[in-house]
C-alpha cells in the first residue's frame, strides 16, 4: 500500500475510535443531568457547550498545528479525551459533567488537524475522496457509539460508558503513537501568531474560498436545526419512541457513511467536486422542506435517505476543496477556520429552528431550515468552473 494511502488508513481508524468515544455518551447524557437536578436549560448547556468549544479548538488547534505539526496536537487532543470521558464517568456534579464536555468539545476541535494531515498526506487528486472516508469514520461511529453506550449503561453501570470511552481514547493514543509519523514537512510551517479567528475573514475575502467558507457556516446551521426539530416531529405526526429515533439516525448514519465512503469516490471522478456540492446541497433544501409533508413513517424514511445521500457527497467535496484552495503552509489554519464556521452553525442552528418550531409549529420549522439551507446552495454557485479540473485531474498540485 503507497505511505499516502497507509496514512489515511491510520487517519480513518483514528478518527473512528475518537468518534465512537464520544457517539456513547449520547444516549446516557440525559440520565446523568437528571441525576444531577439538570432541567431544560442545563441539559441545553451540556449540549451547546461542546460545540462551542468545537468552535474555539478547530480554529487554535488547525493553526497551531501549522506551526508545530499535526502530530503533537493529536496526541495531546487524545490525551485530553481520555481525561474528559473519566471525568465523565466519575462526575459527581452537573459542573464535574459540565466540564468533561468543556474538555470533550476542546479535544474534538482536533478534526482540523486530522483533516490537514490528511491533506499533506494526499495528492490535490485523491484529497476530496481521502476526507470522505475521514467522513465515513465519523458516521460509523455516530452509530457505533451509541450503542455501545447504552449497552455498558445497561449491563455494566452508569460509569461503564465513560470509562469503554477513555479506554478507547487510551488504544487511539497508544496507536497513533506508534504508527503515525509527522506529516507537515518543516518546509510548510508556518510562525503565524494568533488563535486562527482571521484565518474566517481571509477566506471570506478570497474570491475563490468564499462560496465554500460560506457553505461551511450555513450547511451546519440549517442541518443542526433540522435534527433539533425531528424528534419532536416525528413524535408527534407519528408517534415515535425512544428506539424508533434510534434505528432512525442509526439508518441515517450507516448511509451517510457508506455515501461518503464509498458512493462519493464513484461519483467524483465522473460529475466532479464542484457539482456534487452543487447538487447535493440543493438535495438537501428539498429534502428537509419536504419533512412536514411526508404523511407516513415510510415517506419520512425515504426523505431521509435521499438527505443522507446529498449530505454524504457535499461534505467531503467541500473538505476536499478547501484544502485544495488553501496554501501548503495553511492547511490546518484554513481548514481549522472552515470547522470553525460549521460548529457555530452547528450551536445555533438548533436554537433558532426549535425556536421555530415552538413558535409556529412543524411545518414553519423545518421550511425555515429548507430556506437557510437554499442560501447555502445559492452560494454554491459562485464556485469556480476550474475546480471541477483541480479536484478531478489532479493538474494542480498539493
Amino acid at each position: 500500500m503507497p505511505a499516502g494511502r497507509f496514512r489515511v488508513a491510520v487517519i480513518f481508524f483514528t478518527v473512528l475510535i475518537d468518534l465512537i468515544g464520544f457517539g456513547i455518551v449520547i444516549p446516557i447524557l440525559p440520565g446523568y443531568a437528571v441525576r444531577f437536578g439538570a432541567h431544560g436549560f442545563e441539559f441545553g448547556a451540556l449540549l451547546g457547550v461542546y460545540s462551542l468549544m468545537q468552535f474555539f479548538a478547530a480554529a487554535v488547534l488547525g493553526r497551531l498545528s501549522d506551526r508545530v505539526g499535526r502530530r503533537p496536537v493529536l496526541l495531546t487532543t487524545m490525551v485530553l479525551n481520555t481525561g474528559g470521558y473519566l471525568l465523565f464517568a466519575f462526575a459527581g456534579s452537573y459542573w464535574a459533567l459540565f466540564a468533561s464536555r468543556v474538555i470533550g468539545g476542546f479535544a474534538g476541535g482536533n478534526i482540523s488537524a486530522a483533516q490537514a494531515y490528511i491533506a499533506d498526506s494526499t495528492s490535490a487528486a485523491d484529497r476530496s475522496r481521502a476526507m470522505g472516508l475521514l467522513g465515513a469514520a465519523f458516521g460509523l461511529g455516530f452509530v457505533i457509539g451509541p450503542a455501545i453506550g447504552g449497552g455498558a449503561w445497561q449491563y455494566l453501570g452508569s460509569a461503564a460508558p465513560g470509562l469503554v470511552a477513555a479506554g478507547l481514547s487510551l488504544l487511539n493514543f497508544a496507536s497513533a503513537w506508534a504508527i503515525l509519523p509527522e506529516s507537515l514537512h518543516p518546509d510548510h510551517r508556518t510562525e503565524r501568531r494568533g488563535l486562527g479567528f482571521e484565518a474566517i475573514a481571509r477566506g471570506l475575502a478570497d474570491r475563490r474560498l468564499r462560496p465554500l467558507m460560506l457553505v461551511w457556516g450555513i450547511f451546519p446551521f440549517a442541518f443542526a436545526g433540522y435534527t433539533a426539530a425531528l424528534p419532536y416531529h416525528a413524535a408527534a405526526a407519528f408517534g415515535w419512541q425512544q428506539k424508533d429515533l434510534a434505528l432512525f439516525f442509526i439508518v441515517f448514519g450507516i448511509t451517510g457513511a457508506l455515501t461518503q465512503g464509498l458512493v462519493f469516490r464513484g461519483l467524483a471522478p465522473w460529475v466532479g467536486e464542484r457539482w456534487l456540492v452543487i447538487l447535493g446541497t440543493a438535495g438537501v433544501a428539498v429534502a428537509i422542506g419536504a419533512v412536514p409533508y411526508a404523511h407516513s413513517s415510510f415517506v419520512l424514511y425515504a426523505w431521509t435517505v435521499a438527505l443522507a445521500l446529498c449530505q454524504g457527497v457535499v461534505s467531503p467535496a467541500v473538505s476536499g476543496l478547501v484544502s485544495v484552495y488553501a496554501s501548503p503552509n495553511e492547511q490546518g489554519t484554513t481548514l481549522g477556520a472552515a470547522q470553525a464556521l460549521g460548529a457555530l452553525g452547528r450551536t445555533l442552528g438548533p436554537e433558532a429552528i426549535g425556536g421555530a418550531y415552538d413558535a409556529a409549529g412543524a411545518r414553519a420549522a423545518f421550511l425555515a431550515a429548507a430556506g437557510v439551507m437554499a442560501l447555502a446552495w445559492l452560494a454554491t454557485l459562485g464556485l469556480e468552473r476550474q475546480v471541477t479540473d483541480v479536484g478531478m485531474t489532479g493538474q494542480a498540485n498539493s
